[in-house]
């Protein structure tokens, strides 16, 4: 199968681009096959940091990346086309590095990547956790409060700094959550000069750039990765799917890695939010016209650890035009707005999923009769929870909730 951006990439002549790993040590820590490829080299690209390591042996063109990096890419490859071109990246280009976006951009088969030890591999090294069971989350270019969702007691996380201030961030995180945690600062991992130790008293201005920053959560109060956070979790106004219907509505949406849903009507967003919590490649675009209401979906999804959910605001079905095809839609509210389903199923993958969920009996008769033409599942569930009553305890009921749910390609019955 080809790859989506197949169609940008250059020809696949000449020689093959070299991505190499280099580390805080510079040259001496590189080995043999890269310095080769590296004084074999007609032009280099990189960032001014990684030029700079480079000897006077090394006679090719120098070029740092331009800013902003992305759209440039292809031009500026196809500036040098034809010439012995290496790539200079920081540890391993693999990982979380500019060794991906050049796969996708140029093809793997137009890469020779050579891999230095990642700074994570570094510092697990130091610190004697073992890889295999050390969380990582990179707050490179991307929300820092992706990590509240992997703080519980007893993990051990690393975090990949965007600059000298993260540590700090990362200390307030924790404070302003509750957790209480061992913080180890691991600066220019592998350079003669490394450091490793706490966070220092003096914040920014005593930090290296390149740190990576250790976690050792010692204890909090995590929440669940399962479906069914509690309500209060959510900052809402009564519009939140309660916790119970939000379990089975997950289950029937089905979240599976990468896929994507929309949550239309999101209201305090707790289904888009649970969509994503379910596995860190989950995504979900939440639709809601309301303003306060939106606001509210973003900090919750901040504050629940998917800073990544994509908030649309406006009034659905039309602001469903452009987004991308989901590969699951849920329906909390406004179903039976005229055109709402026939947008939503039209729009879905094939084996993708439509859930909507019915209160009043204009929406449940609506879903009867579309499960009538296309088929797929009814569910009715009502919930009592126990609540005082006087003196006494006793059964407080929620109003029911009809579900359905059909999969797309899936026969009428």
């Amino acid at each position: 199968m080809s790859d989506r951006g197949s169609a940008d990439r250059p020809a696949p002549d000449g020689p093959p681009v070299v991505v190499a790993g280099i580390g805080a040590d510079g040259w001496t820590g590189l080995a043999d096959d890269a310095r080769r490829a590296l004084r074999d080299a007609e032009v280099v690209l990189g960032g001014p940091r990684q030029l700079a390591l480079l000897p006077d042996a090394v006679t090719a063109r120098r070029v740092p990346w331009p800013s902003p990096m992305l759209p440039a890419l292809p031009g500026l490859f196809d500036e040098h086309a034809g010439r012995r071109i290496a790539v200079l990246a920081s540890g391993d280009p693999m990982f979380h590095g500019i060794g991906g976006t050049l796969a996708r951009l140029l093809g793997p088969e137009r890469l020779r990547v050579l891999p230095h030890p990642s700074s994570v591999s570094l510092a697990c090294a130091r610190l004697g956790w073992p890889l295999e069971d050390t969380e990582v989350v990179s707050a490179v270019g991307r929300p820092l409060e992706t990590l509240h969702r992997v703080l519980a007691p007893g993990r051990r996380v690393l975090v990949l700094s965007a600059d000298a201030a993260t540590p700090a961030r990362v200390a307030a995180l924790l404070a302003e959550r509750g957790h209480t945690a061992d913080l180890t600062v691991l600066e220019r991992l592998g350079a003669p000069d490394e450091r490793v130790g706490p966070l220092p008293p003096g914040g920014a201005d005593a930090v290296d750039p390149l740190n990576i920053v250790a976690v050792h959560c010692r204890a909090g109060d995590p929440l669940p990765l399962v479906p069914g956070l509690p309500d209060d979790a959510y900052d809402h106004d009564g519009q939140l799917t309660k916790r119970e219907v939000r379990a089975l509505t997950l289950a029937r949406l089905a979240p599976t890695p990468g896929a994507l849903l929309w949550d239309v009507g999101a209201g305090s967003g707790s289904i888009g939010i649970e969509w994503m919590r379910a596995h860190p490649s989950c995504r979900a675009v939440a639709v809601e016209h309301h303003p306060e209401r939106a606001a509210r979906v973003t900090a919750n999804a901040a504050a629940l650890g998917v800073p990544g959910l994509r908030l649309v605001e406006g009034r659905a079905p039309e602001a469903l035009r452009g987004l991308p095809a989901p590969d699951a839609v849920f329906v909390g509210g406004g179903a039976t707005v005229p055109g709402m389903v026939e947008t939503c199923w039209r729009a879905l993958r094939p084996g993708g999923r439509l859930v909507v969920n019915a209160v009043t009996l204009e929406t449940e008769r609506l879903v009867g009769e579309w499960q009538a033409r296309i088929g797929g599942d009814l569910t009715r569930i009502q919930v009592s929870r126990a609540a005082p009553v006087g003196g006494f305890t006793g059964w407080r009921t929620m109003m029911p909730v009809t579900t359905w749910t059909a999969v797309k390609g899936e026969a009428a019955r």
